[in-house]
């Protein structure tokens, strides 16, 4: 199994100890081809090993004992499943007789993981025979094709040991010849590689798919483009280039979409139109006729209320099995590669079709937020001047990666579309802020640039287990801690007027001095101004390691005042937009 493993192209295996694992993780060291990450707590391996899937879009391994060892997978699981990111979870169970007999640890593990997985394979009990052997090693290859697509995530091998699980002489256990008369069984294959080439194609699209999308764009003045979080964000970076230069259409941009990197696109995405697209007459002067959607939902709840409530034909195109349309608003969902269909469309359109007015709508208002903004930046400091800042410090080819609540929202509205090689990871296909930290490290372990992470209290909170990883050799992270003092998203809800409910059990102030927890972990800390964090972090990139950068705001202020932004930039997109045509 191990040897298939690793021929079948996974790299990274994160193992939390325990005793019927011991097989497993033997075998694993032995091997010696491996990245392996010693982790004690199996949340905090799992969300790892999640990160280094994020970062690759390669399965990492996660090995862990029976019980509830590897029920405590279950968070990461569901995040891999809902963001379509591989991931191998290798669990070691007790022999069948054991089990449902009140052996101790021994819980039901088959299928422990229900719908979440891609599959679940129950290994048989070890025994040296010719097909048994076959069959597991090409229920390792199985395993990884399955991770990778074309429906990316996680895959689930419950693997059963008796005992005894150490090294131990067993009279008899290997057949005298058995190599010599089993090579397939006992070696693989003899060049090398997988026991079983799974080979999966890009979904590509029919000449009825091209004329159907042929048409849909040919027949828009006001088309719009709508990038949402993908995995493979290079790829889905193509495709829009591919699209834009097709159609000429404007271009929104989710952070964690990729095509917020301008180095990618011959014409940068609309900045901070999570902003301005909460003002009624903004979004009736950029109605579109047309939206074409790539990905998962966006992260901007504007952005989807507005696609709501247009009634103009929406086409969602994306490869994966998951429903990308919870709005329930597309007219036609094409399961396709995005490059594939823009490379097929490429041959049934000659040229862009918007409107000249149209494209001069949304370049005024692209030009006025940026000047609004700004305006803002100059200003009283606040979490989006934050979240500009730490992106602004990263050089070419480093990674950020950002916490759900309101950083990756601060992220979306304040961090603008730049010409750098700036990649954006999050964990927005279950939206948790478990495992944060965890995921981060998993990302940086295994990411050629500097990583760093915009991280908020809460679920800095949630996952301080994951520190651990900082002790690995070569670590390097920094962590970017947005203190608030609870839950800041809150403040954006209708509950904010409810006290004192609402500072009890929703903004849960909780008081904790972190450079505590950074000095249980040996880990260097500092506390900066929001206007600093700029030149903090990039100090703390300079001095390498893990390093973490305290930013402290006041939850209260933070949200009067990107209120008062946000006022700022729509009346600016509306005065822009008051000078240029109304009909194109």
């Amino acid at each position: 199994m191990i040897e298939e493993l690793t021929r079948a192209g996974v790299e990274h295996v994160s193992i939390a100890p325990g005793s019927r694992s011991t097989p497993l993780v033997l075998a694993l060291a032995a091997a010696d081809v491996f990245t392996l990450h010693v982790h004690l707590d199996e949340r905090s391996a799992a969300f790892f090993a999640l990160g280094v899937g994020k970062a690759t879009r390669r399965p990492a391994a996660v090995v862990t004992t029976s019980g509830t060892a590897a029920a405590n997978l279950l968070p990461a699981v569901v995040e891999a499943s809902q963001s379509e990111t591989p991931l191998l979870l290798l669990t070691a169970d007790r022999p069948i007789a054991l089990r449902g007999a009140d052996a101790n640890q021994a819980i039901d593990q088959v299928r422990l993981f229900g719908g979440y997985v891609r599959a679940f394979f129950e290994c048989a009990h070890p025994e040296v025979e010719d097909r048994a052997l076959r069959h597991l090693r090409q229920t390792a290859a199985r395993a990884v094709a399955l991770a990778m697509g074309p429906d990316p995530g996680p895959v689930h091998l419950n693997v059963p040991f008796a005992k005894p699980l150490e090294p131990t002489p067993v009279p008899g256990d290997l057949p005298e010849r058995f190599a010599d008369e089993h090579p397939r069984a006992a070696s693989g294959r003899p060049e090398g590689g997988a026991y079983t080439q799974v080979v999966t194609p890009r979904v590509a699209v029919d000449e009825p798919t091209v004329r159907l999308l042929a048409q849909a764009v040919s027949g828009a003045s006001r088309g719009l483009l709508v990038a949402g979080p993908a995995l493979d964000d290079r790829r889905t970076a193509r495709a829009l280039e591919k699209a834009r230069a097709l159609s000429d259409f404007p271009l929104l941009a989710d952070p964690l979409s990729g095509a917020r990197r301008t180095h990618l696109l011959q014409t940068p995405a609309v900045a901070a139109y999570d902003l301005f697209l909460g003002r009624g007459s903004v979004r009736d002067a950029l109605a579109p006729d047309l939206v074409l959607r790539f990905g998962a939902s966006p992260t901007s709840q504007r952005l989807l209320d507005w696609l709501e409530a247009l009634d103009v034909p929406q086409i969602v195109i994306d490869p994966g099995a998951r429903w990308k349309d919870h709005l329930a608003v597309a007219t036609t969902l094409v399961r396709a590669d995005p490059l594939e269909a823009m490379e097929a469309l490429a041959g049934a359109l000659k040229g862009g079709w918007s409107h000249p007015s149209w494209n001069a709508r949304w370049a005024a208002a692209d030009e006025a937020a940026r000047t609004a903004l700004a305006e803002a930046f100059a200003g009283e400091a606040f979490e989006g001047l934050v979240a500009a800042r730490v992106a602004d410090a990263l050089p070419d080819g480093a990674t950020l990666f950002v916490s759900n609540s309101m950083p990756i929202r601060d992220v979306d509205a304040y961090v603008l579309p730049a010409a750098r090689d700036l990649r954006i990871l999050g964990n927005r296909g279950a939206s948790g802020i478990d495992g944060i930290v965890s995921t981060a490290f998993g990302v940086a372990s295994s990411s050629a640039g500097p990583t760093a992470a915009l991280v908020g209290d809460l679920a800095f909170v949630h996952d301080m287990n994951g520190l651990l990883a900082a002790r690995e050799e070569g670590a390097a992270l920094v962590l970017v801690l947005v203190h608030n003092d609870g839950g800041g998203i809150f403040h954006r809800l209708p509950i904010r007027t409810h006290e004192p409910e609402f500072t009890r059990f929703f903004a849960t102030p909780h008081g904790l001095d972190f450079r505590h927890a950074a000095a249980l972990y040996d880990l260097p800390f500092s506390s900066v101004a929001a206007a600093d964090v700029g030149d903090a972090v990039r100090a703390a990139l300079a001095a390498g390691g893990v390093r973490i950068v305290e930013v402290r705001t006041d939850r209260d202020a933070v949200h009067r005042r990107q209120r008062a932004v946000a006022d700022a930039v729509q009346d600016a997109v509306e005065r822009a937009l008051s000078h240029e045509p109304t009909r194109g």
